[in-house]
């Protein structure tokens, strides 16, 4: 038995019920390719492989993308939107109060959504959105320094 071949990028939006567009398949891409990327990050992605695009038709298709599962936007306190290629596995992020930057860190315990509520108020818990702050290594050594 053969495994079956990864989809396209195209194909993936089709399966999420979207319509598939240059703009579209480069913004994917480009949030899949990226670290945490900003929206103007993601523009100039998208603008290097397809050209002209606005700025409110990538905020229109990173909110089609969100909603329909194939990215992920975090919105860490007191810092502008962030966008992922990392979906549906409920891992966690660490921010650098310094620098701001942003890694990924998986559950520490259990399953999703990796964290039980000590009451939860009768509420049915899918997803645990847990923001770790502190220093990354980089500002660590320049404040060592």
């Amino acid at each position: 038995m053969t495994a079956s071949p990864t989809p396209t990028t195209a194909e993936e939006l089709r399966g999420a019920g979207l319509r598939v567009t240059a703009a579209r398949v480069a913004l994917l891409e480009t949030v899949r390719a990226g670290d945490h990327l900003g929206v103007e990050a993601i523009a100039s992605g998208v603008r290097d492989r397809v050209g002209h695009i606005s700025l409110q038709a990538v905020y229109e298709a990173l909110h089609a993308l969100t909603a329909a599962g194939l990215v992920r936007r975090i919105e860490p306190a007191g810092h502008p939107a962030r966008y992922e290629g990392r979906v549906g596995d409920n891992h966690h992020h660490i921010v650098c109060r310094s620098c701001g930057a942003v890694v990924d860190v998986d559950c520490a315990v259990g399953d999703a959504p990796c964290l039980t509520a000590s009451d939860p108020r009768g509420f049915a818990i899918d997803e645990a959105e847990v923001v770790y702050w502190g220093i990354c290594p980089d500002c660590s050594t320049g404040r060592s320094s």
